[in-house]
């Protein structure tokens, strides 16, 4: 063959092709780009409290059904702090980290489409979500009758000999078949959005359960309580949904004037208000101007917030309960006055079901749409040689989301 007949640029192609997943894969093995995975990873393992340690692992062979993640990033969740700080979870040693985000590097030949069955490659960004091993009874169309609290996640798994279990790594293992994962092709989303998908699915989750007391609507007064991450992302939620008459309850006013940009109308510092729950509630009554909420949200887990809150709400009004994702201690409140005399309507709420998941893609969708600033939320970001100074940051409510990223 003439070698000047060949042409050379298409043969460069074609290889670049086989090289990046486009080209057909035979056999059973995994469908990785060639030279593009490395033996090893490292991951941050809580080796005692309040200490990450940086260990290097091998990178387990990745069979017909398993799914190889370079991870981009990963947020830091108030659980993450909790475990570092106290180990309530007895999982030390742990490799933490269930906000993550990253790119298939790897797959098996049996890896077709996401838990939502849409279709999967080599390249595309994807989110964890629960691991349903124990309750195969909860399904991506389940009606929504039950969330996943009780289901496992990557991030809070038992260390074993796979140890790429959490998102504060460089690369995360996704196992297959039986073992109940679960997992969403985000790849339209920005990267920012990705790393923001978990937390914004508890709040979701919540407004979901809030209106099912039918008391919340569009032209509902609504308070929030605490504007961390999770009040922030409540306001943003309701105003996605065209609440406007938000206002948002805390004692910090950075965290106050985003709330105002996140679409709270009007805001109340509690710090102003030293004479107790009755004159807050006033302050609550003076920011809707003479009333009471409709609907209140309570996203703060003090006891003592939580306690208050009923104040704020009038007769036939609706209380969303979702502060304590873990035991925070119990809160005092008067049975006949704040509940039965006011005929509140309250609701838990605690994690989210796989169609909320979902439905949080359209949520980020939406915000980004109407100009909402959710990746400001992201303040501070930490390589991942840097994860204990990131929980320190966490802990210590300097900013407001922290992000371990790799990018």
């Amino acid at each position: 063959m003439d070698i000047n007949s060949i042409n050379i640029e298409e043969i460069v192609k074609q290889v670049l092709s086989g090289m990046t997943g486009n080209a057909p894969v035979s056999g059973a093995a995994p469908a990785a780009a060639a030279g593009s995975v490395p033996k090893t990873a490292h991951v941050a393992v809580l080796t005692e409290k309040e200490h990450f340690e940086i260990r290097e692992y091998p990178i387990p062979p990745v069979g017909d059904d398993d799914i190889l993640v370079k991870v981009e990033g990963c947020g830091v969740c108030g659980t993450d702090a909790h475990e570092f700080k106290r180990d309530p979870f007895g999982l030390i040693p742990v490799v933490l980290g269930h906000e993550g985000t990253g790119e298939i590097v790897a797959m098996g030949k049996n890896v077709k489409t996401d838990t939502a069955g849409n279709p999967v490659k080599l390249g595309d960004k994807i989110v964890t979500c629960m691991i349903f091993k124990d309750d195969p009874e909860i399904t991506m169309f389940d009606l929504n009758k039950k969330n996943v609290g009780g289901a496992d996640v990557y991030g809070l798994l038992p260390d074993d000999d796979v140890h790429l279990n959490g998102w504060f790594s460089d690369y995360i293992f996704i196992r297959g078949g039986s073992f109940g994962s679960t997992f969403f092709n985000v790849s339209d989303l920005d990267f920012d959005s990705r790393m923001l998908i978990e937390p914004c699915a508890v709040l979701v989750h919540a407004v979901e359960r809030a209106k099912t007391t039918n008391i919340l609507r569009f032209n509902s007064r609504v308070a929030v309580q605490g504007c961390g991450p999770i009040g922030l992302i409540c306001i943003a939620v309701l105003r996605t949904m065209g609440i406007e008459n938000i206002v948002a309850v805390d004692g910090n006013e950075k965290r106050l004037e985003f709330a105002r940009r996140m679409g709270a109308n009007a805001t109340v510092n509690f710090k102003d208000f030293p004479g107790g729950v009755e004159a807050l509630a006033g302050g609550v009554k003076a920011a809707f101007k003479g009333h009471l909420a409709d609907f209140a949200f309570q996203c703060t887990g003090n006891p003592v917030a939580h306690a208050n809150i009923y104040k704020f709400i009038r007769n036939g009004g609706g209380l969303c309960e979702l502060g304590f994702f873990i035991n925070g201690g119990d809160a005092t409140i008067n049975p006949h006055f704040d509940i039965c005399s006011k005929e509140i309507t309250t609701v838990g709420s605690w994690v989210y079901t796989l169609r909320d998941y979902a439905t949080t893609f359209d949520f980020l969708r939406r915000a980004k749409g109407i100009g909402l600033p959710m990746s400001d939320l992201i303040t501070d970001r930490f390589p991942l040689s840097e994860i204990n100074e990131a929980l320190k940051t966490n802990l210590a409510m300097t900013g407001l989301k922290i992000a371990v990223v790799n990018k």
